[in-house]
């Protein structure tokens, strides 16, 4: 199901048949080194993955990550909002194909998700959350006009994140 079109990317709702698409994203290096190992190696982990994540998130909160994908159709990332454990606000999640970074699409969707949250969905608190040293992470919170709020662990024995919010 489309929910939000941008000048160039369709975000739609994560499916099973996204599975491959998946499984190559969650396993490039950018996103095992700046979001983490989500130990998806196989088509059915990443069907698991699907099913647990995304899929549970639009039944249960109405709002999830998002495929985001070409005008053709072909997913390039995703992008999306996330209600965390340890974390009291809802926040804005993208990753991309190392092959489709630096071509402006994160900065694109998460402004489109952002005006979706306020809009459509009616939150009125988003946040992110970022690795200290993802320097691109951080620049595509900040031309969608999140600031640097503090530094947060999400459990006790968690990494340092850093935490952007409303300006």
């Amino acid at each position: 199901m489309n929910v939000i079109h941008t000048e160039r990317l369709v975000l739609r709702q994560l499916e099973l048949d996204d599975a491959e698409f998946i499984l190559e994203l969650l396993n490039e290096a950018a996103f095992l080194r700046f979001i983490g190992d989500k130990g998806v190696r196989t088509a059915a982990d990443a069907r698991a993955y699907l099913r647990n994540g995304p899929m549970d998130s639009y039944r249960l909160n109405g709002f999830g990550l998002y495929a985001a994908c070409l005008l053709d159709g072909r997913p390039v990332g995703i992008c999306g909002l996330v209600k965390r454990d340890g974390l009291d606000d809802v926040d804005v999640g993208f990753a991309f194909l190392s092959r489709h970074c630096s071509k402006g699409y994160a900065v694109e969707s998460a402004s489109a998700v952002l005006t979706h949250a306020r809009q459509v969905l009616r939150l009125r608190r988003i946040v992110a959350i970022t690795s200290p040293d993802n320097r691109g992470s951080i620049a595509v919170l900040e031309k969608i006009g999140l600031k640097f709020a503090r530094t947060i662990k999400l459990t006790e024995d968690g990494s340092e994140l850093k935490l952007f919010g409303p300006a």
